[in-house]
């Protein structure tokens, strides 16, 4: 049995609950924070409150219990992890949208929202719920954008955070690699960001960056030389040179020389990074990019693979050769999707030694839009399909970044121009 949608209104609304829960985040631990949720939700109509945060692969929700005399509900009594695949929560996080799930005595149920940061999946929340109050169920969302924020602000210093959201210990180069990389997603009403990496407890070489400034979108991919700690420090390296050049204003070809500059000078023996370095002008759609010894990028228009993106390179980041890029330009339209990608991706063998492939990837990312999916999610199922292939073990890092643009007038106004099309 299944809730169906609510139609009596409560008149009571939860702005208490959300003004005492931000009061109280100011001085909160991540170890506090499910016990306060619980305790506050329960006072404003959603009770046994629960969050579930999602691991580094996308694979499980796991329980965030909590401690001390704040934690509430006991932890026991809840199942610790649930799978992202088959599973209401799951459903939930996958999708971005509230799902009901069991049915309670007593005319209740459990209701499992999303934990979005922007479009940045952290998890779900869960709470019980009359099904026929529309302003209880969106107080539940509220909180959980709450929830989210306060995530995001606690989550980096917290060690248990950290261990909670790992299924496997994780090497010294990829520790380093995801305290240094941006958020796995971003979106506003003009352009969606998305990446993913692999393998996520054994990075080596790859990581990539972006940034916005104004109107303009700012995207790098680098892939370092070698799979261990040295290629870890290289393309941390790479990314601080780049970041810096970047926000003293410096252009792609200055930036990109930068870079050299600081890998020269930290390790003169030829420890070098491939990459591609772009700029998107959100208001015309216009792309720019040098490639330095990089697998190109490709373009996705209307599910249709339309042009990969050659552009004379330069030599790789590093080796000191003098071989300069070409910039080069693309004039996108609305709902273009832009892949990104290093050579982990297409290169990654099945036991058979059967490549994945350029063409098997771009097909995989143009079958998910066409089922409507979500670029986060594309992407996740994307990487569990590579993993799938290389029997669960990658031999080379794998780095897919992936750009959305909705066009000048944001994701509504793009969408409708496109259908008149």
């Amino acid at each position: 049995m299944e809730c169906t949608s609510p139609e009596i209104q409560s008149e009571q609304g939860g702005e208490p609950m959300l003004r005492e829960l931000l009061a109280a985040s100011h001085l909160m631990s991540m170890e506090q924070l499910p016990g306060a949720v619980a305790r506050r939700a329960a006072a404003h109509g959603l009770h046994d409150a629960v969050i579930y945060v999602v691991d580094l692969q996308q694979t499980v929700l796991r329980l965030l219990t909590g401690e001390g005399p704040d934690a509430g509900r006991n932890p026991g009594a809840e199942t610790p992890e649930l799978r992202v695949d088959g599973t209401v929560a799951g459903r939930a996080f996958q999708t971005m949208e509230p799902a009901f799930g069991q049915v309670l005595d007593g005319g209740k149920c459990q209701y499992w929202v999303p934990i979005l940061d922007g479009a940045e999946r952290l998890g779900v929340l869960r709470v019980t719920v009359r099904r026929d109050d529309a302003r209880v169920l969106e107080d539940a969302e509220v909180l959980a954008g709450l929830v989210a924020l306060i995530i995001v602000s606690k989550g980096p210093y917290s060690d248990s955070f950290s261990r909670l959201v790992r299924t496997r210990d994780m090497t010294v180069s990829a520790e380093m690699q995801w305290r240094l990389l941006p958020p796995m997603t971003f979106a506003n009403d003009q352009v969606v960001i998305g990446a993913a990496l692999e393998p996520a407890y054994m990075l080596g070489g790859d990581t990539f960056d972006y940034a916005l400034a104004g109107d303009t979108v700012h995207l790098t991919i680098f892939d370092a030389m070698g799979h261990d700690t040295a290629a870890g420090l290289t393309s941390n390296l790479a990314v601080a040179a780049c970041r810096n050049a970047r926000i003293q204003g410096s252009g792609l070809i200055e930036t990109a020389q930068a870079v050299e500059a600081a890998l020269l000078e930290q390790d003169p023996s030829g420890r070098f990074v491939t990459g591609v370095l772009a700029e998107l002008d959100l208001p015309s759609g216009r792309l720019s990019w040098i490639s330095h010894g990089h697998p190109p990028p490709v373009v996705i228009r209307r599910s249709r693979w339309v042009t990969t993106l050659e552009c004379p390179p330069g030599a790789p980041l590093g080796t000191g050769l003098g071989v300069h890029p070409e910039v080069c330009g693309e004039q996108l339209e609305p709902g273009d999707r832009i892949l990104f990608y290093s050579d982990g991706i297409v290169e990654a063998r099945d036991p058979s030694k059967q490549e994945f492939g350029l063409d098997r990837f771009v097909d995989f990312i143009i079958r998910r839009e066409a089922d409507g999916l979500s670029v986060p999610e594309t992407l996740r199922r994307l990487v569990h399909s590579i993993l799938e292939h290389h029997a669960g073990r990658l031999d080379d890092d794998a780095t897919v970044l992936l750009l959305e643009w909705h066009g000048p007038l944001g994701v509504e106004d793009a969408t409708e121009r496109l259908k008149n099309d």
